[in-house]
């Protein structure tokens, strides 16, 4: 523990291994809501790597997208909510954006989710089942899943912009801003850190709260992290090589400088942000910049929780749901939003 400013800011090195998101598509069918495991998957360093490299290898290669919503309605999907729950797709002028609601929430939170991808991928199955995972971790009543523009044929701001309509969007249904916890993985970490940032910028108020896995905090290319971590990491690295290409080229950020704040938000004055969880993986890609943009945050007298998981990659705990890392890591979510929201 280390104290910034009169803010505690905890950076815990978790000692465990795991998981809890199931990736893989729903059936049509409706299915029962995701319960929180007690426990996950435990294996030894070196049996764990071999186990995550040959999952990620068969998901990578080749490597996929998918498909773009167009003209306000989703891509093809086999998503169903879970049994009782309301789903809906609605646009705000060209952008889709998507509603759980789920009816046996005892809580006023609101989840809004922005999806990682590194601002080249569009919103995929994987993503809606994370938000139902979200919703039913922080008890919320309602999620909302914005499928923002992406780059290469969308640069900044397009993505910011998506953002704000969203939050506006909202807020100008009634959810009082302090009931909104806004969910962020990698790009999706780095665009929820942007959007707080233009919500203080134009005096607009702040969500509850902020949980970040594995943000992608800064468009350099040049922290140790990244090159140390480069085999290591069996998510972003060089086994994904559309991924990593784009991370050392970024596509998005097209005609600003790396450390132009609005594209690496740890070289902003983030004061005034919501309390914010980042969880990182111990040999990620991004994991320099996690710690980097945590102390900051409490430099700038911000509360900020962060977790490094020993031998995990990037985003673990959205694509290996069986390990027990990630289950440690949605039980921390659970209580950090606990900790810092009403219900």
């Amino acid at each position: 523990m280390w104290k910034a400013k009169g803010r505690l800011c905890r950076i815990l090195f978790a000692g465990f291994v795991g998981t809890v998101i199931a990736v893989s598509s729903w059936s049509a069918q409706a299915a029962e809501a995701w319960k929180l495991p007690d426990s996950g998957i435990i294996m030894a360093d070196k049996e764990k790597q071999a186990y995550v490299a040959e999952k990620m290898g068969k998901i990578f290669q080749p490597a996929t997208n998918t498909p773009k919503a167009t003209n306000g309605q989703v891509p093809k999907t086999n998503f169903a909510a879970p049994d009782g729950w309301d789903y809906k797709v609605f646009s705000l002028g060209d952008l889709p954006v998507e509603q759980l609601n789920n009816p046996s929430a005892t809580s006023k939170r609101t989840v809004l989710q922005f999806h990682g991808g590194g601002y080249i991928n569009s919103l995929g199955d994987g993503h809606r089942l994370f938000c139902v995972k979200q919703m039913v971790l922080t008890d919320a009543k309602a999620g909302y899943i914005v499928d923002y523009r992406t780059a290469p044929q969308n640069t900044y701001p397009a993505a910011l912009e998506d953002a704000v309509r969203a939050y506006e969007d909202i807020l100008a249904k009634g959810t009082a801003p302090q009931d909104i916890v806004v969910f962020g993985d990698s790009a999706g970490g780095n665009l929820a850190l942007e959007l707080s940032l233009y919500l203080r910028e134009h005096n607009m108020p702040q969500p509850g709260a902020m949980v970040l896995a594995s943000p992608w905090a800064t468009f350099e290319t040049d922290l140790p992290s990244r090159k140390q971590n480069a085999d290591r990491d069996l998510i972003l690295g060089k086994i994904n090589p559309r991924m990593y290409n784009e991370i050392l080229n970024p596509s998005y950020g097209k005609g600003l400088s790396a450390k132009d704040v609005h594209l690496s938000p740890m070289y902003a004055d983030l004061a005034g942000l919501p309390p914010m969880l980042i969880q990182a993986g111990g040999y990620e890609l991004f994991l320099d910049e996690s710690i980097a943009l945590a102390q900051k945050a409490a430099g700038d007298g911000t509360d900020v929780t962060l977790t490094v998981y020993p031998g995990m990659s990037h985003d673990f705990a959205l694509l290996l749901p069986e390990l027990d890392d990630s289950v440690k890591s949605f039980k921390e979510i659970r209580d950090f939003v606990d900790r810092y929201m009403e219900k």
